[in-house]
């Protein structure tokens, strides 16, 4: 298994905390792409961490949803961190 870096760990958190926040508001990622100019298959590679968003992408998508950058970066560390504690902890 590759191990990956925290960099990497990062940019997955804030996509899990964008798709938890879409499923929450009832939004899908098709509508999404369409608020950021992408397409659907862009936006699925941006969701499932497999390509970053980029601070633009961010900035529209937070704004989009009604959040803060600051807001999905702290849900985002906060998720982080409770992985990491389960991890240490089994």
């Amino acid at each position: 298994m590759t191990k990956q870096t925290p960099e990497a760990a990062a940019a997955l958190s804030v996509a899990n905390e964008l798709r938890a926040e879409l499923a929450r508001q009832r939004k899908t990622a098709a509508e999404l792409a369409l608020v950021l100019g992408i397409s659907q298959h862009t936006m699925g590679k941006r969701l499932n961490g497999s390509t970053t968003f980029n601070l633009i992408e961010l900035f529209k998508a937070t704004s989009w949803l009604g959040l803060s950058l600051e807001e999905i970066a702290h849900r985002a560390e906060a998720a982080e961190k409770k992985v990491l504690a389960e991890v240490r902890a089994a």
